[in-house]
């Protein structure tokens, strides 16, 4: 925490933030002293677990509800942030579902439902946060894709192309917005011990990844807070970092 750059006086979005990568970058944001919004889709008592935790720290937080995947929602949304906060500094797109299959079965809802969220949604929070940073000439935006936007995964065509997407939309963004002082990146996740994990078969998994371990939420946090401080990330961009364990080696 001593070595890491104060966020004190920065306004954070961090979508998909009631559990898991999205919950513990909030929390890490807000240690590092961000006022935090919590985005999230669908239940309420996580996302108040996590805006107390954040209270009982002394942090500032306030929770958002709304649908990524709908310009009219996030349209909404960023209106109530600049009610309330007056700006934003850091969003991080890290809202995410899946819907598994093999693409010979896959339904066409499948499709569309992962590639609104995960690609649209980076899309929708990206135009609009980007409104009020062009006009600051500051703002740092972390795209949460995935390992297997680089290197493929039976059983995830959807997820796969969204993930991808999310790179070559980064790429664009970095270039687009460079001039005017906005830092955008990429972060690849491998396996990491979530509650979406829980349902694999680490054992497999593991043997799979080189350094022989799943990776953590905090170490996600971790990556992004370094991202997004304005001397220690001040010269990345355009950039796709894998935190994989050597995955996509």
């Amino acid at each position: 925490m001593k070595n890491k750059e104060s966020l004190i006086g920065k306004v954070a979005l961090i979508t998909g933030a009631s559990r898991g990568i999205g919950k513990e970058i909030a929390l890490e944001l807000s240690n590092l002293g961000a006022e935090v919004i919590i985005n999230y889709s669908s239940s309420d008592e996580k996302a108040e677990e996590v805006v107390n935790s954040i209270q009982k720290s002394g942090g500032k937080v306030h929770k958002l509800k709304f649908d990524v995947s709908k310009e009219e929602s996030v349209g909404k949304a960023f209106e109530e942030i600049i009610k309330i906060n007056g700006s934003i500094d850091i969003l991080v797109n890290n809202a995410g579902i899946t819907r598994d299959g093999l693409l010979m079965r896959m339904k066409s809802e499948q499709w569309d439902d992962v590639l609104n969220t995960n690609l649209k949604g980076v899309f929708l929070c990206t135009k609009y946060a980007s409104k009020f940073m062009l006009k600051k000439r500051s703002g740092k935006i972390i795209n949460v894709s995935s390992i297997v936007g680089i290197i493929g995964n039976p059983g995830q065509a959807n997820y796969s192309a969204a993930k991808a997407g999310v790179i070559g939309f980064t790429k664009t963004c970095a270039k687009e917005f460079a001039s005017r002082g906005i830092n955008v990146n990429a972060i690849a996740p491998g396996f990491i011990e979530t509650e979406m994990t829980e349902k694999l078969n680490n054992e497999e998994i593991i043997k799979s990844i080189p350094l022989g371990k799943l990776g953590s939420c905090e170490q996600i946090a971790d990556l992004v807070s370094f991202l997004v401080s304005s001397k220690a990330g001040s010269y990345i961009t355009g950039q796709t970092i894998c935190i994989d364990g050597g995955m996509s080696i």
